[in-house]
């Protein structure tokens, strides 16, 4: 099995890198998607949510209302922190999970936006960045999600920056170009790891 870590900043493209690994044959798991699963209605994570934030953070149908949440956790670090201290050891014990349900020769992508922030590049045989200038992120962020131009630079520079996430990377996947251009980048990068497992 070879164990990738895949990453990128906000609007550099990583689900586009994610979603055609994962149809060249990579068994993907993705973070964002576990984060929602394990707070979700009648989970243990979402009781230790409003435990730890109150009931204000659900919606009327007791859903967690991630705005709610987003408002009290967003600039202020410890609030952050607890909140992560919830979901991440129960993201990375689900993934776990699923990762050992894989084939032994499998390649196992785990989508994390966070791994640099969270420490976790050591973990993997192969670390995937998904790279493109902050200039290009903005861009995305304002044209293609609506934010305002303060709050998508606020939300990039909240994350680790571009420097520590390349200084991590064995392999970097850059995205500033056409979809053509990514499609023809992923195929040489499944060609590596295709050869980093053999070679394994």
């Amino acid at each position: 099995m070879l164990r990738v870590g895949l990453t990128g900043g906000i609007g550099a493209g990583k689900s586009a890198v994610s979603s055609r690994l994962a149809a060249r044959g990579a068994v993907v798991i993705d973070s964002d998607v576990l984060a929602r699963e394990v707070v979700a209605r009648g989970t243990e994570g979402l009781a230790e949510v409003v435990a730890a934030f109150g009931s204000d953070v659900l919606t009327a149908d007791g859903e967690l209302d991630r705005p709610a949440l987003g408002k009290i956790v967003f600039g202020d670090e410890a609030a952050r922190r607890k909140l992560e201290s919830i979901i991440h050891p129960r993201v990375r014990a689900r993934a776990a999970e699923i990762e050992a349900a894989a084939a032994a020769d499998a390649i196992v992508v785990h989508d994390i936006p966070l791994l640099v922030e969270t420490g976790q590049a050591g973990g993997f045989d192969v670390v995937l960045v998904v790279d493109v200038p902050v200039e290009v992120q903005v861009e995305r962020l304002t044209t293609q999600r609506g934010m305002p131009d303060e709050e998508a630079k606020r939300r990039i520079a909240s994350q680790a920056s571009r420097d520590d996430r390349l200084a991590v990377a064995d392999v970097v996947v850059g995205n500033a170009g056409t979809l053509a251009d990514l499609d023809r980048r992923v195929d040489e990068v499944w060609s590596e790891l295709e050869q980093r497992a053999r070679a394994r």
